[in-house]
């Protein structure tokens, strides 16, 4: 651990964690949903609005010219937090979802009858409902890597999955539901032997994980700002240029033309070939921001001491009796899925609300996961680097007081 690293004095940068929620202090652990955002941040956000607001590229005047100059800033900051090659492989979006839908769609045009396409058993239903949208457009097949109940993937199935009719793969860095870390360079590896292209959604890895796209060799990777105290409605699609100029424009309208006439119409060039319309310029300028601040605490610091905080919370969590954990693979990163037997989960999150924790419930748009393991949802403990261990204690004796209610 960092002996820089102070919890404490990281809390204050964060305005929200100090308000009380049914009169008791916030204790924030549904971090995987959402991070919370600090004044470093909001401050950018405040004043973008407040001396440079206005819409960019072509514009003549200084503010254009500004929001110009920060909004590429920005795409550069993000370039290099993630190892990209190019300023024009980074894609900005309203966030992973958007991404993955941008990708699914652009397949439409590449992919025929009888291909087919392999996702992970741990995806979210935004990694798995764009490709069974595009299997019924064009006929691919859809298959799926099994897992195992430590919520693992199963590698060797995987490989028997592979073949030459094999051309596109899909899994998540990091489980949203159970924080299992996935091997995605064995995965990007192996596709690439049978010639597939791979892309990786990061949004619940990049909070934790500094990912290089030159060193994993990935084709396509998935982020959301807001789950790395940025602001919601905006991300980034990571694009290999050879790929991106594969793909078809996913939206068509100003500032992805080159070139408009009522008898044709000429696209510009990557990146704006995929960036249709007025962005969210102050989301982009903000995402780089929140990159600046998270980067300034430092990853390897903030995933070691997110470390501490599942180690400590599940061995807390565990003395509580007929709880389970769902969700213990070797590689996991700060999300604890749990369930009382007997108890429902959403009866169990309400009691913690009223004491001011907030944990999210549900099967957390990865039910596949859930039928798996039989179940109809979990309460999601998930930590982030302003979380304390004294927070994780409020947890517990929250838990055993809504067990002893319910039961």
């Amino acid at each position: 651990m960092n002996d820089t690293f102070n919890v404490s004095s990281i809390r204050r940068d964060f305005p929200i964690l100090s308000r009380e929620v049914n009169g008791k202090p916030l204790v924030y652990f549904d971090n995987a949903a959402t991070s919370q955002t600090p004044q470093q941040v909001i401050d950018v956000i405040v004043d973008y609005y407040s001396t440079y607001n206005a819409n960019i590229h072509r514009g003549v005047h200084a503010l254009s010219q500004e929001a110009t100059d920060k909004y590429e800033q920005a795409r550069h900051t993000i370039q290099k937090h993630f190892n990209i090659a190019k300023a024009h492989e980074v894609i900005f979006t309203s966030g992973t979802t958007h991404s993955i839908n941008l990708v699914a769609n652009g397949f439409s045009a590449l992919l025929q009858s009888g291909d087919e396409i392999i996702v992970s058993a741990l995806e979210h239903h935004s990694n798995i409902v764009p490709w069974q949208m595009l299997c019924e457009r064009t006929g691919a097949i859809l298959k799926v890597i099994p897992m195992n109940l430590d919520g693992e993937l199963l590698m060797d199935a995987y490989q028997n999955l592979l073949s030459t009719k094999t051309k596109l793969v899909f899994c998540n860095h990091v489980s949203n539901a159970l924080g299992t870390v996935n091997p995605i360079k064995q995965i990007i590896n192996k596709a690439h032997e049978v010639g597939a292209a791979v892309l990786i959604d990061g949004a619940q890895a990049a909070p934790h994980i500094k990912a290089d796209m030159q060193e994993l060799n990935v084709d396509f990777y998935t982020v959301s700002a807001h789950k790395m105290c940025g602001p919601t409605g905006t991300g980034i699609l990571y694009g290999k240029e050879e790929w991106l100029n594969k793909l078809p424009p996913y939206q068509g309208g100003g500032e992805m033309i080159a070139e408009v006439t009522f008898e044709k119409t000429t696209y510009a060039d990557l990146p704006h070939k995929f960036e249709a319309g007025t962005p969210n310029i102050c989301g982009g300028i903000a995402f780089a921001a929140a990159l600046d601040y998270m980067s300034g605490i430092g990853f390897q610091t903030i995933a070691e001491y997110e470390h501490e905080l599942l180690s400590y919370a599940t061995e807390q969590l565990l003395t509580i009796d007929k709880l389970k954990i769902y969700g213990t693979a070797k590689e996991k990163t700060s999300v604890i899925s749990f369930n009382i037997e007997g108890l429902h989960p959403y009866d169990i999150g309400s009691i913690l609300d009223k004491l001011g924790v907030a944990v999210r419930t549900g099967h957390h748009c990865a039910q596949p996961i859930m039928d798996f393991y039989k179940i109809p949802g979990t309460i999601r403990a998930s930590f982030s680097f302003y979380n304390t261990k004294d927070e994780i204690d409020i947890l517990v004796e929250g838990v055993k007081r809504a067990q002893n209610m319910l039961q």
